[in-house]
């Protein structure tokens, strides 16, 4: 299988400002991002940035960036300007690896990606991780996604979904009802196959995706099919806060 890895970089982060290129165990965090998403045995592996300093940064360190619009609305939309601008054809697969997830499992860039190899039909892929307790259920910040039989994504929400009227809602602490396969925790990683994500991205903004504030609703209220790769445990978080760093840095030490 051939895939690329995509890393859209914000340098004009909001709540950690500059975060990218902050020190992660010696080298800045898009380094390290960089550096797992070449360890997944993608073909090619490719930083797009919103700002020059990301760009001079990344090849400072050998690596291949482009500077991308500074105006995307999503991590989504800058991927698909990097594609075009890299000429990639219209089939190929495409993951989508954010630029503040030094923490990413590259088997689980690799596995994401092999669901569009395995599945031809499929435009669209993603990952998740079962969720056992209640209270990453009900943390707004942990999105949550809801699997039809085929194994496709129904709902994304950032809401305790599917809601267990029986039993819901739980205290803090508490273990979820013993049902395996219903509770899932949505990982922000995405692949395409290039063709639908150029089409993704002339699509506007849905309302479902704006309420959310989740990207992938804005495929789904379009009627595209999900595959989700439900691994076996979850990466480490992704950096958004001060906290977030501090915890990232003492992986690697």
């Amino acid at each position: 299988m051939s895939f690329c890895v995509l890393i859209p970089a914000r340098l004009a982060s909001t709540r950690l400002p500059r975060k990218v290129l902050l020190d992660v165990g010696g080298i800045p965090m898009i380094e390290q991002v960089r550096r797992r998403a070449l360890e997944s045995g993608a073909a090619q592996v490719v930083v797009a940035a919103d700002h020059p300093e990301v760009v001079d940064c990344v090849r400072s360190y050998g690596g291949e960036a482009l500077l991308t619009a500074a105006g995307h609305v999503c991590g989504t939309e800058r991927v698909a300007e990097a594609a075009r601008l890299l000429g990639l054809a219209n089939d190929a697969i495409i993951v989508n690896l954010q630029g503040d997830e030094p923490g990413m499992t590259p088997a689980l860039l690799h596995a994401t990606a092999q669901l569009l190899q395995d599945h031809p039909q499929r435009q669209m892929a993603t990952a998740a991780v079962s969720i056992t307790h209640w209270d990453d259920l009900a943390d707004p910040h942990s999105v949550k996604l809801v699997l039809d039989a085929e194994g496709c994504a129904q709902y994304f929400s950032r809401a305790p979904i599917p809601w267990d009227r029986s039993h819901f809602p739980l205290s803090s602490g508490q273990t979820l009802p013993q049902t395996p396969g219903i509770w899932w925790r949505h990982l922000g990683l995405y692949a395409y196959r290039n063709a639908f994500l150029q089409d993704y991205a002339c699509w506007p903004a849905s309302p479902l995706e704006s309420i959310e504030s989740l990207e992938q609703m804005r495929a789904l209220e379009r009627g595209v099919q999900i595959a989700v790769y439900c691994a076996a445990e979850a990466p480490a978080a992704g950096v958004d806060t001060a906290a977030d760093l501090d915890r990232v840095r003492d992986l690697f030490p």
